[in-house]
């Protein structure tokens, strides 16, 4: 059973969900937390980079969709 939570309560992303990193303003796929950090990878792959656990949210349905089209955009343009 889920625990419930304030409205205006936020929880952080886990494991294969997409976050973002405020810090950085980048948006990933939370891979895992090692040394009090977390692990995100770039959506469409690349190197992961650590981010502050309270700096990692989860992103808003807009961001979400951006990250996802420049990734298909940039996909379109290299052929695959």
């Amino acid at each position: 059973m889920l625990p419930c939570m304030a409205s205006n309560q936020q929880t952080r992303p886990g494991i294969g969900e997409l976050a973002k990193d405020t810090a950085a303003g980048r948006i990933g796929i939370v891979m895992g937390e090692l040394g009090g950090r977390v692990q995100i990878r770039p959506i469409g792959g690349g190197r992961e980079w650590d981010a502050m656990p309270d700096m990692v949210a989860q992103p808003s349905a807009r961001e979400e969709l951006s990250a996802r089209l420049a990734i298909r955009n940039g996909n379109s343009r290299d052929g695959l």
